[in-house]
């Protein structure tokens, strides 16, 4: 029910999924009048695999994260959350209200042993691929204690979902040397190198975020998301440009024609919809928020990272790797 469209959107990407992958059930959850619509004519390998689960009421975006612990039981969000924690999914995927899905997430799935907050990742484009940024907003004040078990659980991430073995940690910081950056980055780099066991490098600036030497990224969440959002933003102007460039007389329209390949390759690596789907780590399940613009097919990418992380059981191993380097 989440999102700027609410069923229109979210069903139709549910049911192109559940044809790319065809061990893949769902259930839908929110008012059943608005849900059923969308579920006619369905073939039978994919009606067998769809449940309906009503919920009357919505979580609004504009209504406070906190009034949802009070009000939200009867809610689509607060109902799809405890469907994970009942062990009826093994994920859910939200394109509602960020804060009340935070605050309802660590309510009703707890966080993991050793974890104290969760935090949110999601993926950036670099020159190599890839890497993931995190905490993008979960956290505005974190401990250095904080930011060590973020790199654990974005290391765990990466290896899970990548197969990178390896995993190259970095903080984000305002300069590489050692003697820049506050007195929490410089502590959490201290024990993220004696105590993490991760193939630490040390710190990167806000540039070397799309150098991809790095292939995560730790930062509190005040820092994080002002820098995916400043990202997003800078991706759409160099859209917009491009386009009002080659607008502008018949032999730059010509050149247009001839590029088009080209920049179809570029706006698919710097579109940010297209790394839709981030993941709220830390909780004993798997949690996707996806943006609440999302067009079918970004929708679907959100349900792609749902799918991924339940194929790898990340709460699992994020919990066993928290064990085993924090003990």
């Amino acid at each position: 029910m989440g999102g700027d469209f609410g069923p229109r959107v979210t069903i139709p990407a549910t049911l192109l999924a559940l044809k790319r992958y065809p061990h893949l059930s769902v259930k839908l959850v929110g008012h059943s009048k608005a849900i059923t619509p969308y579920l006619t004519g369905l073939s039978s390998d994919v009606a067998c695999r769809v449940d309906v689960e009503h919920a009357p009421d919505t979580i609004s975006m504009s209504e406070k994260p906190s009034r949802t612990l009070r009000s939200g039981k009867d809610s689509s969000m607060y109902k799809a959350l405890s469907l994970v924690s009942e062990n009826e999914a093994q994920a859910c995927v939200s394109a509602g209200n960020t804060g009340a899905l935070m605050v309802l997430g660590r309510y009703i799935l707890r966080t993991l042993p050793g974890i104290d907050r969760p935090a949110i990742i999601s993926s950036v484009p670099t020159t190599s691929g890839h890497c993931y940024l995190l905490d993008l907003g979960a956290n505005v004040d974190c401990t250095a204690e904080h930011l060590l078990q973020f790199a654990i659980m974005g290391s765990v991430m990466a290896e899970a979902v990548d197969g990178n073995q390896a995993p190259k940690v970095a903080l984000l910081n305002i300069g590489e040397e050692e003697v820049k950056g506050n007195e929490q980055v410089k502590l959490a780099s201290r024990l993220i190198e004696e105590k993490g066991g991760l193939n630490y490098i040390g710190y990167v600036e806000g540039d070397d975020l799309y150098k991809g030497g790095a292939d995560v990224i730790v930062c509190d969440g005040f820092v994080g998301n002002i820098a995916l959002k400043s990202s997003e933003g800078l991706a759409r102007l160099i859209g917009q440009e491009f386009q009002s460039c080659f607008k502008k007389n018949l032999y730059r329209r010509l050149l247009a024609i001839l590029a088009k390949p080209v920049l179809n390759e570029l706006k698919k690596q710097i579109d940010p919809s297209r790394r839709n789907g981030a993941s709220l780590l830390g909780l004993q399940g798997i949690v996707i928020k996806s943006h609440g613009s999302a067009n079918e097919q970004c929708f679907g990418f959100a349900l792609d990272q749902a799918v991924a992380e339940m194929a790898q059981n990340v709460p699992s191993k994020i919990s066993h790797e928290i064990e085993h380097k924090l003990a």
